[in-house]
């Protein structure tokens, strides 16, 4: 890991930048000129001025999507600033256009006022055709995107959210293949209840799973403890019914499924061995996953998957957002709703044939086109079934 570190800020200082405007247009006559630009140019913006709708028609709006950040949730990182984020952010816009073609922009937002971010996204929504949100925490992101979903007429997802979980389902529905067990059956256990926990668990539970604990920093989340927030309260009263209490060793007691996206370190061998039969472990933690896929191979774990690209089975959303917009965009979808999600879901996990599918391969490659190819299709599929389209 030293030396990839090394590696890439060898490489930042050598690019400069992952992204470049390209023109789509001739600018090398005067002809070229009156019609890209003055005075031709007129008809077009008089066109828009008629008829907002025709600017997905007449401008690269319809292909054109933010990743938009206040810096503070930046991959392991934490709150390290807008322009700290910057190179995650055009890691991510060079991800959309080589996997999805579309066109993404880096906007980095210097405040952390939810009122004044969602304000500038607003200001900013006339000259995009969807929202990508990133790395901004909890639970402010909840707010913003619930309010951003509700006041625009765009696609707005913010993929720390969704994008886990929707990959996590995917990921899920496989590995049950394999350990030839029921979603509705199973008992899953996530540790980390920030906004990548919370979405994990809000798909899970549509997917069909009934049990289902979700641990923070403190324990076990139950219903009626006064320290939860708005979020994980009103979680707390459609999971862990049986209204266990303690620690994330108590919660995985004869658990299928262990999710963690979380910390370093905080599963042990034992608490992998107190789990059912054939234990499923998605450890997400990054760079260091929650236990070692060596580790929990030992203790007795089925499948171990991870957020890293160093083991077999990694959980990456790359996978979902890059076809999820080229779907809704495809569409011309009004917004990301649930039948979207899980038809991405459903999506990733069947690029992977019940041939193909192993213990260590339960899900495509992030670097398949073809998966996301199909992850576009389904996306496209559902929005246009549930009717959530520009008319």
């Amino acid at each position: 890991m030293d030396k990839i570190r090394e590696q890439s800020l060898k490489k930042h200082y050598e690019w400069k930048g992952k992204i470049e405007t390209v023109t789509r247009v001739p600018v090398s006559s005067k002809e070229d000129l009156m019609l890209a630009y003055t005075p031709g140019v007129a008809e077009p913006c008089m066109a828009i001025h008629d008829d907002v709708n025709k600017s997905f028609e007449l401008t690269r709006r319809w292909n054109t999507v933010p990743v938009i950040t206040d810096g503070t949730a930046v991959l392991g990182l934490g709150d390290i600033g807008p322009e700290a984020g910057m190179p995650v952010m055009e890691g991510k816009c060079a991800l959309f256009k080589a996997f999805g073609d579309v066109d993404a922009f880096p906007i980095c937002i210097k405040s952390k006022d939810t009122e004044e971010i969602i304000k500038t996204i607003k200001l900013l929504s006339g000259s995009f055709g969807g929202i990508n949100l990133e790395d901004i925490s909890a639970p402010r992101c909840f707010e913003i995107e619930r309010r951003l979903q509700e006041e625009l007429e765009i696609p707005v997802f913010h993929d720390d959210q969704h994008g886990t979980a929707i990959v996590t389902a995917a990921a899920l529905l496989n590995a049950l293949k394999l350990a030839k067990k029921k979603i509705e059956d199973i008992k899953v256990v996530i540790n980390g209840a920030g906004a990548a926990g919370i979405a994990i668990a809000k798909l899970l539970m549509q997917f069909g799973v009934r049990s289902l604990i979700i641990c923070d920093s403190k324990g076990i989340i139950c219903e009626g403890d006064p320290r939860l927030n708005s979020e994980k309260a009103e979680l707390a009263k459609v999971t862990n019914r049986g209204h266990l209490q303690g620690k994330l060793a108590d919660a995985m007691k004869g658990a299928d499924v262990f999710v963690g996206v979380s910390v370093a370190g905080c599963v042990s061998k034992d608490m992998v061995r107190s789990m059912a039969e054939k234990p499923i472990l998605f450890t997400c933690a990054n760079p260091v996953p929650e236990i070692l896929p060596e580790e929990a191979k030992e203790a007795g774990a089925f499948i171990v998957g991870t957020g890293s690209s160093q083991y077999a089975n990694q959980i990456n959303n790359v996978l979902v957002f890059p076809g999820l917009f080229r779907g809704a965009i495809d569409a011309k979808a009004t917004k990301v709703n649930l039948e979207m999600k899980m038809a991405a879901s459903v999506g990733i996990a069947s690029c992977v044939s019940d041939e193909e599918l192993s213990v260590d391969y339960i899900l495509p490659y992030a670097f398949d086109k073809k998966a996301h190819a199909i992850v576009a299709e389904k996306v496209k599929e559902a929005a246009i079934k549930t009717g959530v389209i520009r008319k």
